[in-house]
């Protein structure tokens, strides 16, 4: 028997649909009701739920929220979406792909009762799967996630690009993958709104363009994946028999995929399309794509295939491939890097080839190509590569061959020399202690403590609290009020100036913090600590 999550901020409306319902005949034991996504959130935590009916539309968090949530917690759960508002018709397709279906209220019982039956139907399914799959219910629940991380990982070279190291990484973590399966990567990447949308908005759209290209480019599961390279970035691995699915089979399904983007989402997508490769030649694809996307400055709504890219034609043919430099340099074979680089040059000279346009062409990829491979190390590359001497170096790079060689000795080793150090923590985690310590009265945020030591913000708190236990956050509030409890016992301060000096603009607010953490309150303490210098002696 079955157990079913109605949600609506209505009560009315729950009520209706709970009584409404044949709910016996169609196997449901349990019909629990909510009236916003944190009471289902405690409901779904403390009870089963098979099936979720749910509104869209709810003034504390939407249907939307909330099954994003459930997918992370309990991404057995189906869902159908209830809405009455018509502002949402332009996604009705593509959710109707993310949950089980997507229905207008008000909702005749007979068509309800149809749906939810193919829900439990659906279910029915999916347990006689597990049933036969040796890792049965783990499986079922976490496979797409697991998967997900893995092309991530792969992606991001923290898996090698080499065939056995792939093959180990998948046998290690239980996921379906052979050496001989072939994919097709397909980067997608939204590139313009075509109205104006709010933050909530954009966020139901994309969630909707990411089902529109499961139903339309991936077609089904077994056909491949789709990756979340970034906010509004897709990579498709199609995994199908190469010569069951030509080009123009692929460039119609994109085509008509980016169709249905602009009709129904008023975005304006375009698709990058590789050619077929193991899994490890996807890394290099990959970038080859990225680099498609970032030379696009023309066309918003299109196709464009690997095999067929032809800018600068002839410029184009002479530039090498730096997608294997890019993994070569996160490996830290940078000296291998610089020889194919001067190598490449001295053969352009050699052959009375060597244009300004061509060298000018080659010092942008080179420096993308370091910037991507600095972004994979969690390295804001803009910063430490800006200062007077590289920018010196880069300004006279494109005057002749020996300048250009002089800058690219001079980033790539002022590059790797700054990754090393960033990836010996310890360094990184007193220079963020000292910046904190001398800027405690200022405003600090995460962003600004980042950008000092040129680190990507999630990155620098990663290695922060491997170095000490605990988050930025954490250590700012532990120094703000260790210097507010010393100000408190060992001076005539007045409490709202001591609490301006350690950056709290609000004087309640810190009153609040120093008693959570202190058990007592600033006034409290100084009438305790009185007197008491730092060193624990009477004044």
């Amino acid at each position: 028997m079955r157990h079913v999550l109605i949600v609506d901020d209505e009560v009315i409306a729950v009520e209706g649909l709970k009584h409404g319902v044949d709910w016996d005949r169609l196997g449901v034991s349990a019909v629990f009701t909510a009236h916003s996504a944190s009471q289902a959130m405690e409901i779904i935590r403390r009870e089963r739920v098979d099936l979720l009916l749910c509104d869209i539309e709810m003034p504390h968090g939407s249907g939307l929220d909330l099954l994003e949530w459930v997918r992370g917690y309990h991404p057995d759960i189906v869902a159908i979406f209830l809405t009455c508002h018509a502002d949402f018709h332009y996604a009705k397709q593509a959710i109707q792909l993310g949950s089980f279906d997507y229905l207008l209220k008000p909702v005749p019982f007979a068509d309800l009762e149809s749906v939810v039956s193919k829900a439990i139907e659906k279910l029915e399914q999916e347990r006689e799967q597990s049933e036969f799959s040796q890792y049965g219910k783990f499986w079922m629940q976490h496979q797409p996630l697991l998967v997900e991380r893995f092309w991530l990982d792969i992606l991001n070279q923290t898996i090698p690009s080499r065939s056995a190291a792939i093959k180990e990484q998948a046998e290690n973590r239980n996921i379906p993958y052979s050496e001989d399966m072939i994919f097709t990567p397909i980067l997608i990447q939204v590139r313009r709104w075509y109205k104006e949308v709010t933050l909530r908005d954009e966020k139901i759209i994309e969630y909707a363009i990411r089902k529109s290209a499961e139903e339309l480019i991936q077609e089904r599961t077994e056909h491949g994946m789709l990756v979340p390279v970034e906010k509004g970035r897709w990579l498709a691995l199609i995994n199908r028999d190469p010569a069951s699915v030509d080009d123009d089979a692929y460039k119609d399904m994109c085509e008509r995929y980016i169709d249905a983007c602009r009709r129904y989402f008023y975005a304006g997508v375009a698709c990058y399309i590789g050619e077929p490769g193991h899994g490890h030649e996807v890394p290099s694809m990959y970038i080859q794509l990225d680099r498609m996307n970032e030379m696009n400055v023309a066309y918003d709504q299109q196709v464009f295939l690997l095999k067929e890219e032809k800018p600068s034609a002839a410029l184009q043919q002479m530039l090498p491939d730096m997608s294997m430099w890019a993994i070569l340099l996160k490996e830290g074979a940078s000296e291998q890097v610089l020889k194919e680089a001067e190598a490449y040059i001295r053969s352009q000279i050699e052959g009375n080839s060597l244009t300004s346009d061509l060298l000018n062409q080659f010092i942008q990829d080179f420096q993308q190509m370091l910037y991507y491979v600095l972004h994979l190390k969690g390295i804001q590359a803009h910063q430490p590569l800006r200062d007077s001497r590289s920018l010196e170096l880069y300004a006279r790079s494109v005057r002749s061959a020996t300048d250009a060689l002089a800058w690219i000795y001079h980033i790539v080793q002022r590059a790797m020399d700054f990754a090393s150090s960033v990836e010996h923590s310890p360094s990184i985690v007193e220079k963020v202690k000292a910046y904190i310590r001398e800027h405690l009265s200022e405003d600090l945020s995460r962003e600004d403590i980042a950008s000092h030591v040129f680190l990507n913000p999630d990155y620098l708190t990663r290695i922060f609290k491997k170095g000490t236990g605990m988050s930025i956050s954490d250590y700012l509030l532990q120094q703000r009020l260790s210097m507010a409890a010393g100000l408190l016992a060992n001076t005539e301060l007045s409490v709202s100036s001591i609490a301006t000096r350690i950056g709290y603009a609000n004087f309640s607010h810190f009153s609040r913090m120093f008693k959570k953490y202190m058990n007592m309150s600033p006034v409290e303490y100084r009438q305790e600590h009185a007197g008491i210098t730092s060193s624990g002696e009477s004044r």
